[in-house]
C-alpha cells in the first residue's frame, strides 16, 4: 500500500453482523479511524477488505474487523477470545485441507482384526473401533457398539468376513445397525463375496444364493450420507454386479494389480506367461494382463470326468502363472498344471484372489524348488481375503500371501 496508516484510535475494532450492510459498517469504521487517508488509499483499503469478507456472505456468525497500524492489511478473525488472527486465504486453505482429509472409523469382526490393523497402520486418517461380540446362553448374538455417540457425524466402515454361515447373522446385525447411528457415510468392506459360485439356476429348483445375499446387502439402511458403499474384490461372475439394488453402491475392486507388482519383482519377470484355466477366467482377467503372453486352457467333459486341455498358447520354456478368482478343492488347478508341464513349461505358479481351500485342500499343492513343474509349484499367491486360510498357509511354501490392505485403505479414503 503506497501510504502508511496512522495509529488507530482507542476503538480499533468494530463487530459486524455479516448479514447486515457491509458497506455501511466499513464506512462507519474507517470514518472514525482513518480520517487522513487519501481517496486512492481509501479505495484500495476498502477493496482489500471487501475481497477478504466476500466468503462470509451467507454466514450468521459475528466477525471482528481489526485495524492494524502501518502497512499491515485488514485481517478477518472469528470473534472468539482465544482465536488468533488469520487471513482469509490461509483460513480457506486450512478448511480445504481439513475437508479433503477424510477420516474413517473402521470397525471389524474377530477374523478380520489383523487385516484391519494393517489397514489402519497405512493412514492416520483411519481409526480402529472395536465391537463387543458376546452371546447369550442360547448362542444367539449379544452385541454392543461402544461409544456409539462418538461416531455421530463420522465416516464409518465395517470390515466383514462371511467365512461361514454361522458368522454371517451377527455381522449383518452390526452392518444394519451402524448406518442408523447418525453417521455421515457407511462403507461395508467384504473382500470375498462367498456365495459367488452359486449365481445361476441350471435346473428347476436350484437356488441362486448369490442373488439372495446381494438382496440382503441391498437392504442395509441408508445413512445420513446416502446408500451404503460395498467394497468387494474379484466377484466370481460378471453378472453378479447386477444383482444389487439401488440402495447400495458396489465398488468392484481387483487383486490383479497386486499380482502384477509381485511378478515385476521376480528375477525371471521377462519370461512369464499367464495361463487361464477356463474361458471364464480369461473373460474376467485378460484385459488386466494383456501385456503378458497368454495361454488358455479348457475344461471338457468325457463321461463323468472333466478333462483340462490346452486350447491356445505355448508354455514351452516359460514360467507360467495360472490365474483365477478363487480356488476350493484345487482340482482344476492341478489338472491345468499337469497339462502345462506336459507341454514344456519350465516353471509353474498360481494366483487366486480368494484361497478358500475347505478341509485343508491346500495341502494338495507341493513346492517345486526347481526342475519339477508337474509335481509342484514355484509360488502359489493368495490374498488375505479369507483370514482362516491365510493363517493356515502362512510360511508354508509354495504359498505367499499378498495383502489387500493398501487397496482397501485407498477405497475407504475415496
Amino acid at each position: 500500500m503506497a501510504a502508511s496508516l496512522p495509529p488507530p484510535t482507542p476503538s480499533p475494532s468494530l463487530k459486524i453482523n455479516s448479514s447486515g450492510s457491509l458497506k455501511t459498517s466499513l464506512n462507519r469504521l474507517f470514518s472514525k479511524t482513518t480520517p487522513s487517508l487519501s481517496k486512492p488509499t481509501w479505495r484500495s483499503l476498502r477493496s482489500t477488505c471487501k475481497s477478504e469478507l466476500r466468503s462470509f456472505g451467507d454466514s450468521q456468525n459475528w466477525i471482528t474487523v481489526d485495524h492494524f497500524p502501518r502497512a499491515d492489511p485488514v485481517r478477518i478473525i472469528h470473534s472468539s477470545p482465544s482465536a488468533a488472527p488469520i487471513s482469509m486465504a490461509a483460513s480457506a486453505s486450512l478448511d480445504s485441507a481439513a475437508k479433503s482429509a477424510k477420516k474413517v472409523c473402521l470397525f471389524y469382526c474377530a477374523e478380520t482384526k489383523p487385516l484391519a490393523e494393517r489397514i489402519a497402520a497405512l493412514s492416520d486418517h483411519i481409526e480402529l473401533r472395536s465391537i463387543n461380540w458376546r452371546t447369550f446362553a442360547d448362542g444367539f448374538p449379544n452385541l454392543f457398539i461402544p461409544n456409539a455417540h462418538g461416531i455421530r457425524g463420522q465416516h464409518v466402515a465395517f470390515l466383514a468376513s462371511f467365512s461361514s454361515p454361522g458368522v454371517i447373522f451377527e455381522q449383518l446385525s452390526i452392518i444394519y445397525a451402524l448406518p442408523k447411528l447418525f453417521v455421515s457415510s457407511f462403507t461395508l468392506v467384504l473382500p470375498f463375496f462367498p456365495t459367488g459360485t452359486s449365481e445361476r439356476m441350471e435346473d428347476e429348483g436350484d437356488v441362486a444364493t448369490a442373488f439372495t445375499l446381494a438382496r440382503i446387502l441391498s437392504n442395509v439402511p441408508i445413512s445420513r450420507g446416502g446408500p451404503t458403499s460395498l467394497v468387494t474384490f474379484d466377484i466370481h461372475a460378471l453378472q453378479e454386479r447386477f444383482y444389487f439394488g439401488d440402495n447400495i453402491l458396489p465398488c468392484f475392486e481387483s487383486g490383479i494389480p497386486l499380482l502384477k507388482n509381485r511378478l515385476q519383482q521376480l528375477s525371471d519377470s521377462d519370461n512369464i506367461s499367464i495361463a487361464f484355466p477356463d474361458d471364464g477366467a480369461w473373460k474376467r482377467f485378460h484385459k488386466q494382463l494383456q501385456h503378458f503372453p497368454t495361454i488358455v486352457c479348457a475344461k471338457v467333459r468325457e463321461g463323468d470326468q472333466r478333462i483340462v486341455r490346452l486350447k491356445e498358447g505355448d508354455p514351452r520354456g516359460r514360467h507360467v502363472v495360472i490365474v483365477d478368482d478363487l480356488v476350493q478343492s484345487g482340482g482344476t488347478l492341478i489338472e491345468c498344471q499337469k497339462v502345462l508341464a506336459a507341454h514344456g513349461a519350465a516353471k509353474i505358479s498360481a494366483y487366486v484372489t480368494h484361497g478358500i481351500f475347505p478341509n485343508k485342500s491346500w495341502e494338495r499343492f507341493k513346492h517345486d524348488s526347481g526342475g519339477n513343474p508337474e509335481g509342484g509349484m514355484a509360488y502359489f499367491w493368495i490374498t488375505d481375503s479369507c483370514p482362516r486360510t491365510m493363517n493356515e498357509v502362512m510360511n508354508r511354501p509354495p504359498f505367499e500371501v499378498i495383502s489387500l490392505a493398501n487397496s482397501i485403505a485407498a477405497s475407504l479414503l475415496i
